[in-house]
Order: C-alpha cells, then structure tokens, then sequence
C-alpha cells in the first residue's frame, strides 16, 4: 500500500468524531429534526422536539442546583420522560440513576444510599 492511498484511512475531522448519545441527540435535531424519534402510543416527539425537551430539563435541573457529578435518580417507568432524562441529566453535567419501578422499597432505598 502506497503512503497516499494508506492516508485515506487516517482518522479526519470529517470522518472520525466519537458519537455519543449527546451527540448522537444534537446530530439527529440537527440533520433530521422533523423525523419521528420517540412515539408512545398515540404521542410522536421529533428529534428537535425531543432534542429541545432534554434541553429544558438540563437547565431546570442546572436551576434547581444540580452541579456537574451530582447524581440524579429517576424512578419512572417506561415512558417518554425517562428517555429525555436519559439526555437531560448528563447535559447538565449530572448521572443518571434510572431506578427500576418493579423494584421493592429494600431495593430502591438501597441503590439511593449508594448513588
């Protein structure tokens, strides 16, 4: 392999950034924004919608005086606000403790200890 056809595989800022869920959420606001991304029964949510939602916690939880490391736990079951704390707690620089609602009160009091 020749050097010119071995520099095409070199990582460029065109073709090489990491994605993360953050990312991947302002990226998919950014490029698809009217496209569905969250639908929960007859409720859609496009990926700006979603996008901006996340957005608001961030900055309500920011306001309630969640700095970055805290811990933010959510016990919620599946639905669309525990998507948009997915995104909106580690926007605010804050960790998501998504705590399972099945869980006994043991359980969920144990893990809020140790969060």
């Amino acid at each position: 392999m020749s050097d010119a056809s071995a520099n095409y595989l070199l990582p460029r800022a065109a073709n090489h950034v990491p994605l993360t869920p953050l990312m991947f959420l302002r990226r998919s606001a950014g490029v698809f924004p009217h496209k569905v991304a969250v639908v929960h029964g007859d409720w859609r949510l496009t990926y700006a919608e979603l996008d901006e939602r996340a957005r608001r916690l961030a900055s309500a939880l920011a306001r309630c005086g969640v700095r970055p490391g805290d811990a933010v736990a959510v016990m919620a079951p599946n639905v669309p606000a525990l998507l948009e704390a997915h995104y909106g707690v580690p926007m605010a620089g804050a960790v998501l403790t998504a705590i399972n609602i099945r869980l006994d009160a043991g359980t969920v009091a144990f893990i809020l200890r140790h969060s």
